[in-house]
């Protein structure tokens, strides 16, 4: 998988959370307690956020740079920009070089010369290439000019991926669609933790399993009903400092994201968290169709329509 639990876009979703907490205590809405410039303050959090991430989405290396991708079998590929290679990139030389997969998975590259291709800044002309595993280790990545090519294995499927900072996805990204911030989806819950972690095994966008760990439960009220939302650990956080949410809701598949949007909140203080649904981001998936994310399970499909976050089309020209 593609690092879809934060990776180098995770730092900014920490900032803020305490000001929230001593900002709105125990109230879901505004008119209970928050006054006018704690509500002030808080779009202002709100929109710092949302300025943080779409800085992220437009940087060179963040997801919008993806351009390519393909799954491989063991064999022999020929690997290019040219149409009659056995793997075509949307970029960089016409020959690559000569990649070959043998039947354990293990995978090498001869370079052509001509490519000037480099790993890890030094000239490359054979190599090994380590495939990316998610929390596990990182790939070995092929660089020609700005642009890389590498391997990854989800589940028991390798793939490979190519990047691009020029690529026309991101640089015609002008932004992601939300709706209006409301204080009433920055809710209060209260935590109920396992005696140890649950072993869990969620599905990607691809079908793929992927375990995970499930601390608790965080239970909260919307309209005077009663929900529950399940996390895992975020892997990507300094040792497992915040909570990873994966959730869909009634608004799924038509003004949100089909498969799952994500929300991140910080460790539970006496009980008690804070999701904020004005935070909840689409997946990595809904931006670039060459990455692999887990999606929502079946006990975090709310019945309920959050509206509140991103919606799912990013507003491209």
């Amino acid at each position: 998988m593609d690092g879809c639990f934060g990776g180098s876009v995770g730092v900014y979703r920490l900032l803020g959370v305490a000001l929230l907490v001593m900002v709105l205590g125990a109230c879901n809405a505004p008119g209970n307690g928050v006054s006018a410039a704690g509500e002030r303050q808080y779009l202002r959090d709100v929109e710092r956020w949302r300025a943080q991430r779409l800085a992220s989405l437009r940087a060179p290396e963040g997801w919008l740079s993806y351009t390519g991708s393909g799954r491989l079998k063991a064999g022999a590929y020929r690997v290019g920009s040219a149409t009659t290679n056995d793997i075509v990139l949307p970029g960089g030389p016409a020959d690559l070089g000569f990649l070959q997969v043998s039947n354990d998975g293990k995978a090498s590259i001869d370079i052509n010369t001509r490519a000037q291709a480099r790993m890890n800044g030094q000239p490359l002309q054979q190599a090994e290439l380590v495939p990316g595993v998610a929390h596990v280790n990182e790939a070995s990545r092929v660089q020609v000019g700005a642009s890389e090519f590498y391997l990854v294995r989800t589940g028991n499927i390798l793939g490979w991926r190519f990047r691009d900072p020029q690529s026309p996805r991101r640089l015609a990204f002008s932004g992601i669609e939300h709706f209006p911030v409301d204080l009433k989806w920055n809710v209060r819950a209260r935590w109920n933790p396992f005696p140890k972690p649950k072993q869990a095994v969620l599905l990607t966008s691809i079908g793929t399993p992927l375990p995970a760990l499930v601390p608790g439960e965080a239970v909260f009220e919307v309209g005077g009903r009663s929900y529950h939302l399940q996390p895992v650990l975020d892997e990507a956080a300094p040792e497992s400092q915040r909570l990873f949410f994966l959730l869909s809701d009634r608004t799924s598949g038509r003004e949100t994201y089909g498969g799952a949007r994500y929300l991140y909140a910080s460790l539970p203080s006496n009980g008690v968290l804070q999701l904020d649904f004005n935070r909840a981001e689409n997946p990595p998936c809904a931006l670039t169709p060459h990455v692999v994310c887990p999606i929502a399970p079946a006990i975090n499909r709310l019945d309920l329509a959050v509206t509140a976050g991103e919606k799912f089309q990013y507003l491209a020209q």
